[in-house]
């Protein structure tokens, strides 16, 4: 491949990913990620030896965020209704995201390896430090200071007009309630009343009504 020859050329790893694809016995694709093969074995043994070294690692990094979001969307299709899991999607793909934007513009701005900008490059590790400040930076704007508030269905039970006969209500619960323990009485109940179907009561004074709810939820 022609990012192979000009990583020979100039002493790199190749630019782009090398890509295997298969498939699991449950018909799932699977990937495996790697960097085209350029020729970096005289840089690994100057490394050894204490010498400066000036190493483009796109090609890497390119196949570690390859893998990294094709992991989490298996396990996404594995759990796709598992909160957990979905928490941890959003987070890999935002942060190998951030880490692509922060290789890149680390290049755009003139601070790249020595095969990428010439003599004056960075080195190795000075090279690596920049794109950690930067991506540190990136992420660190990206979070707030506070989570946002979650949103949710006002307690209909504060309501002035809220008259439901919890007692009767738990009797309806209970003869359809299967025992699995799916089904949780204050779901069955805020279903019910959310939908204007749930038993009243009547002729009840409002502390009593108050004490029946409290016995009952």
């Amino acid at each position: 491949m022609l990012t192979d020859q000009i990583a020979q050329v100039h002493r790199s790893p190749g630019f782009i990913t090398s890509n295997l694809v298969g498939m699991a016995d449950d018909g799932r694709i699977i990937k495996e990620f790697e960097a085209s093969h350029g020729t970096v074995s005289d840089l690994w043994h100057d490394h050894l030896a204490g010498k400066e070294t000036s190493l483009n690692p796109l090609g890497m990094v390119e196949a570690l965020i390859g893998a990294m979001n094709h992991s989490a969307n298996l396990a996404l299709e594995t759990n796709p209704n598992d909160e957990e899991t979905k928490e941890m999607h959003a987070k890999v793909m935002t942060y190998t995201s951030t880490l692509r934007l922060a290789l890149h513009n680390t290049f755009r701005y003139g601070q790249g390896t020595r095969d990428m900008t010439g003599p004056e490059g960075y080195t190795t590790e000075d090279f690596i430090r920049k794109v950690a400040w930067r991506l540190g930076r990136y992420l660190a704007q990206q979070e707030e200071e506070a989570p946002p508030p979650v949103l949710e269905e006002p307690d209909r039970t504060y309501r002035r007009n809220y008259d439901v006969d919890h007692t009767a209500l738990r009797k309806l619960f209970e003869k359809y309630e299967d025992g699995s323990g799916k089904l949780e009485y204050k779901k069955f109940a805020k279903m019910l009343t959310k939908m204007g179907v749930a038993p009243e009561k009547a002729g009840i004074s409002q502390g009593e009504e108050k004490l029946d709810e409290v016995k009952n939820v």
